[in-house]
Formats: C-alpha cells, sequence, structure tokens
C-alpha cells in the first residue's frame, strides 16, 4: 500500500529504548544534545516578537510565489549588514525551513536517481530528504588533521553522469569547520567543470568562535559566490535562534543566464505550494533584528561550556576534544573499547546523561561523542564531570 520511498525502520533504537526506560523508572536526564534554543534559558525580547505578528497587513492576501518583497528585502539588507554581501531580493526565495529549501533544489536539479555529494560527517536529515525526492546521496569524506578538511580526491572519485550538485554545510554540524577560502576556487572549479550545482548550509555561519586563530583562513558566506550555480541556505531557526517561526530562505547566485533560468523554475515550484504566511512574513525584519541580542546570549554560552570542557579535559589524559572554529557543537574523541552506541546508552542506565554517539552524524568509525554547547551552563558543566568519569 505504501511507497518504498517511506519504507523507514520505524521501531525506536537501543539508545531511544534505554532513554525512555531510565526517564519512565524516575531518572532525571542531563541532556546534552540540546539543540532546541527556546528551552535552554535564553532571553527574548518577548513582547516585541509577539507584536510584530499583529501587522495589519496581513488581513491582506499577496500571494507572490518568492516570498513578500519587503521579506525578502530584510534578508537581503542581514547580509549586507553581516557579511558585506550585496544580494538582490529577486534571487531570494523564502521557504517555510531549510528543509523545504533542500526539496525545492533536490526538485530543481535532478530527476529521480539523480545524486548528490554529501559530506561526512554530517547531520543525518540528508538522508530522510533524499528518501523523499527520490535521490540518491553519495557521500564524500571530511579529513581530519589539526582542523577539518574537504578531501578531494575522494570528492572526485566520487562524480559520475548522474551527478548533479554538491551540498556543503558550512560551518559543519556536528563538526564546527568552515569551509577555507582556499577551498572555494577548487569547489568553483570543480562544479564549473562537471557541471554541477553547490548547495550550501549556512545555518550556523554567524556562530564564530573568536579563539579561532587570526591567520584563519575560513571562507565567508557563499550568497556572493558567482562562480559557479550555488543555493545558499539559511534561517531565522539558528540566526534569530526562532525555529518556530518556520522562516529560511535559498539565496541562489551564479552565472546571470543560469541564475535567471533556475529562479524562474524555483519560482514556479515555490508557487505551486505557496507555504510562507503573512504574518510572519511581514515580521521578518524584526526578527531577524532580534539577532543582535540573541546570537551574543548563544556565543556567550558556547564560549564558557568550551573553556569548561577543556578545564575538565585537562584533568585527565584519555579523552580529548576535536578543533572547533563555529557551530553549537563539540566533538569528544574517547578510547574505543566499545562501540559509541554502547558507550551512550551506558551513560543514560549509570550516569543519566544523554550525547550523541558519532555514527548519529556519520563519523567513520567509533571513538567519538558529540556534545552540544547550548546546554545550560550548569547542565553542561555536570553532564561533562559524569561523561568523563566512566574513562576513568
Amino acid at each position: 500500500m505504501f511507497s518504498t520511498r517511506t519504507n523507514w525502520k520505524l521501531a525506536h533504537n537501543r539508545l531511544t529504548q534505554a532513554l525512555e526506560q531510565a526517564r519512565a523508572s524516575g531518572k532525571q536526564i542531563l541532556d546534552l544534545t540540546a539543540s532546541n534554543p527556546t528551552r535552554v534559558g535564553l532571553e527574548y525580547d518577548d513582547g516585541t516578537i509577539l507584536s510584530a505578528l499583529a501587522s495589519p497587513s496581513s488581513l491582506d492576501y499577496d500571494p507572490q510565489a518568492k516570498g513578500l518583497l519587503e521579506a525578502r528585502a530584510s534578508v537581503a539588507a542581514y547580509y549586507r549588514a553581516e557579511h558585506a554581501a550585496s544580494i538582490d531580493p529577486d534571487r531570494i526565495i523564502l521557504t517555510a525551513s531549510t528543509s523545504e529549501g533542500y526539496s525545492y533544489v533536490f526538485r530543481l536539479l535532478c530527476n529521480a536517481g539523480d545524486e548528490i555529494l554529501v559530506p561526512k560527517p554530517s547531520y543525518p536529515l540528508f538522508e530522510f530528504l533524499a528518501d523523499l525526492q527520490d535521490v540518491r546521496l553519495i557521500p564524500y569524506p571530511l579529513l581530519y588533521d589539526h582542523g577539518w578538511q574537504i578531501d578531494f580526491h575522494s570528492l572526485d572519485r566520487a562524480v559520475t553522469p548522474r551527478t548533479r550538485a554538491v551540498v556543503l554545510v558550512h560551518p559543519n554540524n556536528p563538526t564546527g569547520s568552515y569551509v577555507k577560502s582556499g577551498e572555494v576556487s577548487q569547489l568553483n572549479q570543480f562544479c564549473r567543470d562537471h557541471n554541477l550545482a553547490l548547495i550550501v548550509d549556512e545555518v550556523f555561519l554567524d556562530y564564530r568562535l573568536t579563539q579561532v586563530p587570526t591567520n584563519d583562513d575560513s571562507f565567508g558566506t557563499f550568497a556572493g559566490n558567482r562562480d559557479a550555480l550555488t543555493f545558499t541556505l539559511s534561517g531565522l531557526s539558528k540566526i534569530s535562534a526562532l525555529p518556530q517561526m518556520k522562516v529560511a530562505w535559498t539565496v541562489v547566485t551564479g552565472p546571470e543566464a543560469t541564475v535567471v533560468e533556475a529562479t524562474a523554475r524555483l519560482e514556479v515550484i515555490a508557487d505551486t505550494y505557496l507555504s510562507m504566511n503573512a504574518p510572519i512574513q511581514w515580521a521578518m525584519p524584526t526578527l531577524l533584528e532580534q539577532r543582535k541580542t540573541i546570537q551574543s546570549q548563544l556565543l556567550d554560552r558556547v564560549t564558557k561550556n568550551l573553556h569548561e570542557l577543556d578545564r575538565q579535559l585537562a584533568a585527565q589524559k584519555i579523552c580529548s576534544r576535536l578543533d572547533v572554529e563555529g557551530g553549537w557543537y563539540a566533538v569528544l574523541r574517547i578510547p574505543v573499547t566499545q562501540s559509541d552506541e554502547d558507550r551512550v546508552i551506558h551513560l543514560v542506565e549509570e550516569k543519566s546523561v544523554l550525547v550523541h554517539p558519532s555514527h548519529f552524524y556519520d563519523f567513520p568509525s567509533d571513538g567519538y561523542l558529540i556534545l552540544s554547547l547550548i546546554t545550560p551552563e550548569k547542565d553542561f558543566a555536570e553532564g561533562v564531570t559524569r561523561t568523563l568519569q566512566i574513562f576513568v
């Protein structure tokens, strides 16, 4: 009765079962996987946010497929103010989420069975999006050696006649690594040589950590990239820590003739769904302004938790962390004496702490745990203490 594209394994995995049993027994779990910024103790300007949704203009139905011009202009203003990038609002398509943005771009570029190159490790969302769009994902590795870099040799070997695009996550989730300036020219040339597009997820772009060395050559936003057809995705979920407002966008840049055709086709796709609602679009200038107070809180939280993690790691010699340049996560390197899944289940059952195992993010091997750096500071410190205790 059901399509094969939804033939997912729906049974709860062992970690979920262990977590449910622990909570059912009354244990209070310290959650070091927090990803919802609205539930980690941040101070929001409630009155301003809520009043922005009450514009009288919302009572008028103006179905602009790419989104209201005023809302798109506010996105362009954000890029101009924060990233010195000049973006034409007519090259911006608003969506309810970056996931929807991905689905539009996948549909634009791919026939059923075509291929998209995706980085590993990275966030596991791509598999579900690809299944729903009948697209095949082909992984290419990120290599770690005193920092992360793209394995261009493997990237080149992954290309087939059915390859349509390369996905970048900038900075990557969970590695926190930015694409380097020296890699961008290689990526653009690679795409030109193989007639491919770049799809760049920049939701964590603004969360660059200040302790990154001054000689760091991390690239800025791809929203200004003109050397290859580029789809840059971002949204309010991370920029203003407002995931519940369901606002995202795709910026289309590259060679002008190709951009014109891509934008026209995306507009038809967007017009078919018209997912954006009027109140949220009229509120966008105000909601984007919220970044100016919320990002500083998050960066302060991330920085303090990273310092606390380093302090505790310095007191032992068994575990270490990988370099991180930005984003909300840290990767902890641990001894491989059992699978990471078994290790995380043991943490839940014996220490009442939840962290993510490496396979959740498609790491190539065991030996890594992923911790959220936006966890409230007291919980984070205690959770790290309990985590490191199992390695004594």
